[in-house]
């Protein structure tokens, strides 16, 4: 089954093609069809995923799985939230949104955060009933970065039952329990009941 992923991340598309290789899915980054990314203009997770999943579809005639994701902060109201890959602005850096997260919670002893994924699967621009899945993963900004791997904010984000940042988890340990990971079980779950 072909499959549009609605997102020029290159860390999503990495994460979702190993996710979805082992059931048979050939999954195609946006940008290789042609599609100009879609505005995000919705302040939840899930309605933003259904815009560019719908997009996507559109664009390509092709099914698409499009997600919307980022950190919410409980000392910061849940920002970076919908905002998070440009918190610090444009253009994109995930450099500069660290320095501005880490500077806005230097006087804040709560750190509890949690990543949240809202996953969209289309069959088609018009499909009447989309499969929406979330996924949340919970653990405390730290402030200094620790770990190579992974990101956007995940060489500051610690989780205390591994003892480790999501940046020195390796990459199957991270899909395994990631937001990303666990939206995606939901997703895959709803799809195979819909059969």
């Amino acid at each position: 089954m072909k499959l549009v992923v609605a997102s020029n991340n290159p860390g999503k598309l990495r994460e979702f093609g190993e996710l979805l290789a082992p059931l048979g899915w050939e999954t195609l980054p946006q940008s290789a069809l042609g599609v100009p990314e879609c505005e995000e203009p919705h302040c939840t997770f899930v309605e933003n995923a259904l815009e560019k999943a719908r997009h996507a579809a559109r664009c390509t005639g092709l099914p698409a799985l499009a997600d919307d994701s980022g950190l919410c902060v409980h000392a910061l109201g849940g920002a970076p939230g919908v905002y998070s890959a440009r918190y610090a602005g444009e253009p994109k850096s995930d450099d500069r949104n660290n320095q501005k997260l880490i500077a806005d919670l230097a006087d804040q002893p709560d750190r509890r955060a949690h990543y949240v994924c809202a996953l969209v699967f289309v069959r088609h621009a018009d499909d009447p009933q989309p499969i929406i899945a979330e996924g949340e993963w919970y653990g405390e900004i730290v402030d200094q970065k620790r770990g190579q791997g992974g990101f956007g904010y995940d060489p500051f984000f610690y989780l205390a039952d591994l003892g480790k940042t999501v940046a020195e988890l390796d990459p199957a340990e991270k899909n395994r329990c990631s937001h990303r990971g666990l939206a995606l079980q939901h997703l895959i779950e709803r799809l195979q009941a819909r059969r």
